[in-house]
């Protein structure tokens, strides 16, 4: 198998562990293991007992557990996990596509959801979006690109990058569309939970349509990226099985210890949830007024949900140079649109930290010597 580089992670391997300000971060601010044993009396002592052997090829089964609880219909044996998300995605498409299919998929968005895909040899087309029309999705047009070979339409909400949530009407045209057609749907629903108007939370895919699959991950609305947690839950039966078949030649099973962690965090995930939303909320009020401010030099798109969202510049000058400079004179970290394949425009910016506020501080400082 040939990929080609992950251009995102290419470009954070160089900035990342040395850049004092994170502004593009895709993860909420996480925790610390004392924080999380806190939350449940005695477990500091059940860690210590914990055996460090093998796990369970598809996840501890209290944790499917916990996990299922995210869920209306989902059982816990209808949820593998993973190390990560990103392993849920490759292996999901390894087994799902041959060379030939057709995927349709949202773009701009994450790499892995296409470019694994490429490799594989399949057709991939892009399903555009655009801040001109605020982001949102043209059914007509996955209407209109559906072939004989396409296998999958793969979706992402909330949005990498752009915060995007569309209606729970548009996803039920999607559903019925890919019902129709015979279709599968890969949902990455990394970022479900964290919508700022909970009347829009949209359904997890798995419990709307038996050819569908949820991506859920422990780093994005939980702040615990370092647990190295995801997973997929799916009514395919064949499927999960041919996943958890494939999974033998990845990782095979878990780290202990981050399943025991997760587990503690999801029965009090509420808390969780709560704190990262009150730092988002913060952080959004901050970027309302920055943005206001300087909407002679940036358009801003407002998110809808999510800790991270996509704004583009106006001013003369290509965003990869603008952010390379920006992380160079003021060691604060943005990441260009380039690395999604869109433009020379866009830039992602996260705010789902507590420190964004003397980040912000930061570029403004920039910003008033750079772009009087």
């Amino acid at each position: 198998m040939k990929i080609n580089d992950f251009k995102l992670e290419r470009f954070f391997a160089k900035y990342e562990f040395t850049a004092p300000y994170l502004l593009c971060s895709s993860d909420c601010e996480s925790f610390s293991i004392k924080e999380i044993l806190d939350l449940e009396k005695g477990s500091e002592k059940e860690l210590k007992k914990l055996w460090l052997g093998y796990t369970e090829s598809q996840g501890n089964p209290k944790l499917k557990k916990e996990i299922a609880k995210l869920y209306k219909t989902i059982k816990p044996e209808e949820i593998i996990v993973f190390s990560g998300a990103e392993e849920g995605i490759f292996i999901f498409m390894n087994v799902l596509l041959k060379k030939g299919d057709n995927i349709i998929v949202q773009f701009p968005g994450y790499q892995s959801l296409y470019e694994i895909a490429t490799s594989i040899g399949c057709e991939v087309t892009n399903w555009p979006m655009s801040d001109e029309n605020n982001w949102e999705l043209d059914i007509e047009f996955l209407k209109n690109n559906i072939k004989e070979n396409t296998k999958a339409i793969i979706i992402n909400f909330p949005h990498n990058p752009t915060g995007y949530l569309p209606s729970k009407e548009k996803l039920n045209q999607i559903i019925k569309l890919a019902k129709q057609k015979n279709i599968y749907i890969f949902s990455d629903e990394v970022y479900r939970l964290l919508e700022y108007n909970k009347n829009n939370t949209l359904p997890a895919i798995a419990d709307c349509y038996d050819k569908a699959f949820s991506l859920g991950v422990m780093s994005k609305t939980f702040g615990l990226a370092g647990l190295r947690i995801g997973w997929i839950a799916t009514k395919d039966k064949n499927l999960f099985k041919k996943i958890a078949s494939f999974r033998d030649f990845t990782t095979i099973c878990n780290s202990a210890p981050s399943e025991f962690l997760s587990i503690i965090a999801l029965k009090h995930k509420e808390i969780l949830i709560k704190r990262n939303f009150k730092i988002i909320k913060n952080n959004l009020n901050l970027l309302d007024n920055f943005f206001k401010r300087y909407d002679h030099l940036f358009e801003w798109v407002r998110p809808k949900a999510g800790s991270i969202a996509f704004p583009k510049i106006k001013f003369n000058k290509n965003v990869e140079d603008f952010c390379i400079d920006l992380v160079n004179k003021k060691g604060v970290l943005l990441l260009p649109s380039t690395v999604y394949d869109l433009n020379d425009k866009h830039f992602r910016i996260g705010f789902g930290r507590k420190n964004m506020a003397e980040a912000l501080g930061k570029l403004e400082e920039y910003i008033k010597e750079h772009h009087k």
